[in-house]
């Protein structure tokens, strides 16, 4: 090999290392094995069972499942949870209490029965008094234990924005600064984030490192203040930027689609995952055709 080859291929090759990672193509981030149903247990118009959530599950080709649950649930989860498996549905998540107490006990029983490795996904209020370090310290020192017991099951805790102060993104990943375990993270929904539209490729950016999961909502700019909180996908004005800009971020993890509404989830679900396809061809630029009929939305 002369010399003038060898240079060009030593430069090829650091071109190549120094070259950015190309963003997750839309097909892949977005694609059905990669979504995750959430919000369907207390929120389903027909107040379905286990065996008719899975199948509904099935039925609209999920992969992956977060669960979550009021009192009366929870002495189901355990035969939700076999009725998952041998659906080979994965059981991603599980909304989980701020305490380890008996419905902790409960949730984290059935999780080592089934030898699942569920996130925990975990949110609490603004810890009283002192300075933002203070509650920074309070907050964390609630996750600690969580986090402690999650790690002996193989599971990881996600800080859920769920509005308030321990809601915030920057409150968060000060929290798991401070704590330094490496099975604490973030799950993110858009349905609580109205007030960062505005700046969300850069606390994207912010959160990436910590990003365990993302759920999405169809997005009114100000839709938390005037009755659009909550929208399918494909009917919000923003959804193809925000869309784009969760592609462009590099995040690669698993994608929330929510029912969280009081209407049939196997409806809600249907819609939300009608909307994304219709979304999809417009990240591209693609003409996406006619909008779709929803059952659960009308404009």
């Amino acid at each position: 090999m002369t010399r003038t080859m060898l240079s060009l291929l030593v430069v090829a090759v650091f071109s190549t290392i120094a070259r950015p990672a190309d963003p997750p193509a839309p097909a892949k981030l977005f694609a059905q094995d990669n979504l995750v149903a959430w919000c369907i247990v207390p929120f389903d118009a027909k107040k379905r069972g286990p065996a008719a959530r899975v199948e509904v599950l099935q039925t609209l080709g999920f992969k992956k499942y977060a669960y979550d649950w009021r009192g009366e649930h929870l002495p189901t989860f355990d035969a939700e949870v076999a009725l998952l498996k041998k659906a080979k549905i994965e059981l991603t998540a599980v909304w989980f209490p701020a305490d380890l107490g008996p419905d902790a006990q409960t949730l984290l029983a059935v999780i080592k029965k089934h030898d699942v490795k569920p996130q925990l996904w975990v949110t609490s209020g603004e810890p009283a008094g002192g300075d933002r370090a203070a509650k920074v310290r309070a907050a964390a020192k609630t996750i600690k234990p969580i986090a402690e017991e999650a790690a002996k099951l193989g599971c990881r805790v996600a800080l859920y924005n769920h509005g308030g102060w321990f809601g915030e993104p920057e409150n968060q990943i000060a929290m798991i600064e401070a704590l330094k375990l490496k099975n604490v993270g973030i799950v993110y929904n858009l349905h609580h984030g109205h007030e960062h539209f505005d700046t969300f490729p850069e606390l994207l950016k912010r959160m990436k490192p910590h990003l365990l999961a993302l759920n999405l909502n169809g997005s009114v700019r100000g839709g938390d203040k005037v009755g659009k909180k909550i929208m399918p996908l494909g009917t919000g004005e923003l959804d193809v930027k925000l869309l784009g800009q969760i592609r462009d971020s590099g995040y690669t993890g698993p994608i929330g689609i929510i029912g969280h509404t009081q209407d049939d989830v196997a409806e809600r679900l249907a819609d939300n995952l009608d909307g994304l396809r219709w979304l999809l061809p417009q990240l591209e630029g693609k003409d996406a055709g006619t909008m779709p009929d929803y059952r659960t939305w009308k404009p």
